[in-house]
């Protein structure tokens, strides 16, 4: 079996043409090298170069190995660079948890430049409106969309604020007009939310004001309340963040009284200075901010013009 040195010697001197050159690349004399290329050449049984006063030229045997020791020089490379990240703490996985609108809007999108910042840490992602038990090893980090946090032995930073509303879609709004009044919501559809849903702030004011008013359907994720509203199915809330930056949306209401929401990012007390859990953090809280801006600026945008079609009767009234 050949040496990881006698390798490298050969690519050396297949690359520089010569030992002289080989010797200089690698930083050791150039009978170093040549013994190298010889052990190799042994241990092989194969002839790897023509030598001539002008130099070392590989041989056919050795133009063909060439591109194989390389590959097993970037194996090498990419081994050594592993277990450097290893040893930072910048490898290994992180398990992160989230609930489909905010690991679709905020979270997957970051991910992807994460990953090219530290592509040694492995992100996985668990995506559910059930809220993972951090302290019991279920997900390492979470981004949580709550008013509050309850007390616990966990690290939570505030990422962003975000007030909710009422919204129906355009088509909704040109059949049947939208809500001029909370108490105006008693002569409309509404969409309404399963059993996780259904003591959400901005989904209990709805039905407060529409008393006796049964849901048009039933959606289990806010995700899919989104798409319930913007399919025409009625009236429901979300996130001004979300609504207000959707074209095919007519906000219904003001922000509701009560049902501000916030993104944190939770971590177990251990965890947090992990440096690929801290790097991760450090990285995708600034991000969500700069997305939520984003997000702001075009909701204003999309809000704007649908004011001016409001004006010219284009679509139904919004607050």
């Amino acid at each position: 079996m050949f040496d990881w040195n006698d390798l490298r010697a050969f690519l050396a001197v297949a690359r520089g043409g010569s030992t002289l050159a080989a010797s200089k690349a690698m930083g050791v004399n150039q009978t170093t090298v040549a013994r190298r290329v010889e052990a190799l050449e042994q241990a092989l049984g194969l002839k790897l170069f023509e030598r001539g006063q002008t130099g070392s030229r590989l041989t056919e045997a050795g133009r063909d190995l060439q591109a194989e020791a390389e590959k097993v020089e970037r194996a090498a490379e990419a081994f050594g660079s592993r277990a450097a990240a290893h040893k930072r703490g910048m490898a290994g996985a992180i398990r992160l948890t989230a609930n489909e609108l905010i690991a679709n809007t905020m979270l997957t999108p970051g991910m992807a430049e994460f990953r090219r910042l530290y592509p040694d840490v492995q992100l996985d992602l668990v995506i559910s409106d059930r809220i993972l038990d951090l302290e019991a090893g279920e997900a390492d980090v979470a981004i949580r969309g709550a008013l509050t946090l309850s007390g616990s032995n966990l690290i939570a930073r505030k990422v962003a604020d975000f007030p909710f509303a009422l919204y129906c879609s355009r088509d909704y709004a040109d059949r049947r007009g939208a809500p001029i009044s909370p108490a105006d919501l008693g002569n409309h559809d509404l969409v309404g939310g399963g059993a996780e849903m259904a003591g959400l702030p901005g989904m209990r004011w709805m039905f407060d004001q529409a008393p006796g008013v049964q849901p048009a359907s039933l959606s289990n994720t806010m995700t899919n309340v989104v798409h319930a509203v913007r399919a025409g199915l009625g009236v429901g809330p979300m996130a001004c963040l979300i609504g207000d930056a959707d074209p095919d949306l007519v906000r219904c209401s003001a922000p509701i009284p009560d049902a501000l929401g916030a993104a944190w990012i939770v971590t177990r007390r251990e965890l947090k200075d992990t440096p690929r859990v801290r790097a991760f953090i450090d990285f995708i809280v600034p991000f969500i901010t700069a997305t939520v801006r984003s997000y702001e600026a075009r909701g204003r945008a999309v809000r704007e013009e649908v004011e001016r079609e409001r004006a010219a009767g284009a679509v139904g009234s919004s607050p």
